[in-house]
């Protein structure tokens, strides 16, 4: 669940996010609805990068998630593609009543695997389903998408809240357990993870030395 704390600097791991897909696809306004927990009118194009941060807690753990929203347009991806190095977790976002955003969810899964880390978290996110009327693409075929691509995979609504925290929850839940299960080292500088000392454990005290002379 969200920390509601707003001091940031405490925190045992940091993950870094990003969160691609096409432009229209919702994913600024996803970002903001998850940041201030409210829809953010008239959500324009991101021209470049944006940025925000949020403290969860997960099993214990105070998590800061650091997200990148990255613009889906063709003349940004340049500078976008920068920001898959060293990202943990990627939030691959399409709109559900949008069947080309849904196509190219192939080429931005391709992006990710190419440009991040080997071990990055993905989901796939089935964005405005408060448009049901207007549904291109079901549940169903886009869980297989997942499936077949060894993804999560969830449905959210920007407008509504529905689903949203749960998207970020889902993937920072599953890097930790990586990082728990040592398929991850938190300690590697590209890893798109930061560790406090007290979430990597301290060494106790050493005992004293024996005055046994046998």
């Amino acid at each position: 669940m969200a920390d509601s704390s707003k001091d940031l600097d405490h925190y045992d791991y940091l993950f870094k996010f990003i969160i691609i897909g096409d432009a229209g696809a919702g994913k600024s306004c996803l970002l903001h609805q998850f940041i201030e927990n409210k829809f953010k009118k008239g959500c324009s194009h991101t021209i470049g990068v944006e940025f925000g941060s949020k403290l969860i807690n997960i099993a214990g753990k105070r998590i800061k998630l650091q997200i990148w929203d990255t613009a889906g347009q063709e003349r940004y991806r340049s500078v976008t593609r920068s920001y898959y190095r060293g990202a943990a977790g990627a939030l691959l976002v399409y709109d559900i009543s949008n069947r080309d955003s849904y196509n190219h969810l192939m080429n931005w899964l391709a992006d990710a695997r190419s440009l991040a880390r080997a071990d990055i978290s993905i989901i796939a996110v089935g964005n405005k389903v408060d448009l049901k009327e207007k549904r291109a693409v079901s549940f169903l075929e886009a869980s297989r998408f997942a499936q077949e691509n060894d993804i999560l995979f969830l449905e959210t609504s920007a407008f509504t809240g529905e689903g949203v925290e749960d998207v970020f929850v889902k993937v920072a839940r599953l890097i930790l357990n990586k990082i728990e299960d040592g398929l991850i080292d938190p300690n590697t500088m590209i890893s798109g993870i930061h560790a406090t000392r007290s979430s990597l454990g301290s060494p106790g005290p050493k005992p004293p030395p024996s005055s046994c002379s046998c």
